[in-house]
């Protein structure tokens, strides 16, 4: 347990008369401000005042026309957000200056039914309070360019110039290329407070991943978020426009955010994945909770996939899942199962893409497949052997954000697990992205009809 009070008396020290504070929104985009020190002390226990508009416009500021909880008929009243002192850290590219992470909560000081973060911890709550500790350990790919977010818009994104040509993964020469960026990600990250595991070039130019060091999984979740703030921020110094966008290139493979996790007792001694004489050693703990993510997969494609790019990474041939389906140390399946030691034994969600809100993403793995453990769930499909391409009998993932939002919407589980107004909420605004999507006259149509058809 921290002592708070501590970390306080390190904020009435610091030379900084300013101090930064972050939410984020639904889709997981950290929004936030400078806070004076003195409005930092009095909110430190009372909390603050943030406009709820984070809530009611989508990931461009454009205000949505189709949510209750906010909007022009409520006038975009503050909501309260609470502080967490247990993120307190120093922001090493930013002359080390406090920062703070925040939730929102209700008028009566409850968690906020809307807000991702609050989400996530309803369901790592329950889990505590059934004597489990849950463990997530997020990993990321994403592409690099060369680019200023002048110069991105100065040519309308289109053509941006990666870092580094060709089709290179783990290499040591290309990632030489760019040695004070790279280093800078490792050392500045872990600073932070978000240490890498490992950092290695990937499939595709310009193209990076990294495996953030496990942890709980709220702490998993808010090193995600920080992450992919973090990586934007630093990469600013160095020229560098990085980019977590599912797929940008139909040509080129698109970007995972994969999702790895186990479930310990409470005193984090035992891997309750982990059974020796098990098949593949996975605990019938471990086949439930497998059983309960196979199960609810369709139901909650939204958690994984948030946006109309996502569906465009879910193809098939180009590393991520189509269909419900696990394997045993597999890559194309949507879940991998890693069996090994009783400290390495985890399962790892792959239908997940860079583009998630790492909240929402590690909400939706554990809340169904502890719904798997708590329903008792049999793993009755076997492990795909080889490509899960080629597995035609199992159930394909809806193929478009519509269709999986509308899936959502209509999933008595998903209510069960998350509650109506959370999703209500999620689903008005995955079909507001959608509608806007809907709405745009593409490159690809003025290619094919402008002059043709």
């Amino acid at each position: 347990m921290k002592d708070y009070e501590a970390i306080l008396d390190q904020v009435r020290e610091d030379p900084h008369q300013r101090i930064r504070v972050a939410v984020t929104d639904i889709d997981g985009i950290l929004r936030g401000k400078f806070m004076h020190k003195d409005k930092f002390m009095s909110a430190s226990d009372g909390g603050f005042g943030f406009c709820n508009v984070v809530f009611g416009w989508d990931c461009a500021d454009v205000c949505y026309d189709r949510v209750d909880y906010t909007g022009w008929h409520t006038g975009y009243p503050d909501a309260d957000v609470k502080l967490d002192l247990d993120t307190f850290r120093r922001v090493p590219w930013d002359d080390g200056v406090p920062f703070f992470l925040g939730s929102f909560v209700d008028s009566h000081g409850q968690p906020l039914d809307v807000c991702p973060r609050s989400v996530l911890k309803r369901v790592v709550d329950r889990a505590h309070a059934e004597g489990l500790a849950p463990t997530f350990g997020l990993e990321f790919e994403w592409f690099n360019f060369a680019e200023t977010p002048d110069t991105l818009h100065e040519k309308g994104f289109h053509d941006p110039q990666p870092i580094t040509p060709g089709m290179f993964g783990y290499s040591i020469l290309r990632s030489s290329l760019n040695r004070d960026f790279f280093r800078s990600l490792m050392e500045d990250l872990g600073e932070f407070g978000v240490p890498i595991e490992g950092l290695h070039t990937e499939t595709g130019p310009g193209v990076y991943e990294a495996a953030i060091l496990y942890s709980d999984p709220m702490e998993a979740a808010d090193r995600a978020v920080l992450f992919k703030t973090g990586v934007k921020e630093i990469a600013y110094d160095y020229g560098i426009i990085p980019s977590f966008m599912a797929k940008w290139n139909s040509e080129l493979p698109g970007c995972s955010g994969h999702l790895h996790q186990s479930i310990w007792d409470a005193e984090k001694g035992h891997n309750l994945f982990y059974e020796p004489d098990g098949r593949f050693h996975m605990s019938s703990l471990f086949e439930s909770y497998l059983a309960g993510q196979l199960r609810l997969l369709p139901d909650l494609l939204p958690f994984y996939a948030p946006t109309v790019n996502s569906y465009k990474r879910l193809v098939e041939g180009l590393w991520a899942p189509t269909r419900v389906t696990w394997g045993v140390d597999n890559r194309t399946p949507a879940l991998r199962v890693i069996p090994g030691s009783p400290k390495a034994t985890r399962l790892e969600t792959r239908v997940t893409g860079s583009d998630i809100n790492p909240y929402l993403a590690v909400a939706a793995a554990l809340a169904s497949g502890l719904w798997g453990v708590r329903k008792g769930l049999k793993l009755t499909d076997e492990p795909v052997v080889g490509s899960a391409y080629e597995a035609k009998d199992a159930v394909r993932l809806p193929s478009n954000l519509w269709e999986a939002a509308r899936k959502m919407r209509a999933s008595e589980v998903a209510r069960e697990l998350f509650g109506d107004a959370f999703i209500d909420h999620f689903a008005d605004t995955r079909e507001w992205e959608w509608a806007q999507f809907q709405k745009a006259v593409t490159s690809w149509e003025l290619r094919r009809y402008f002059e043709i058809i």
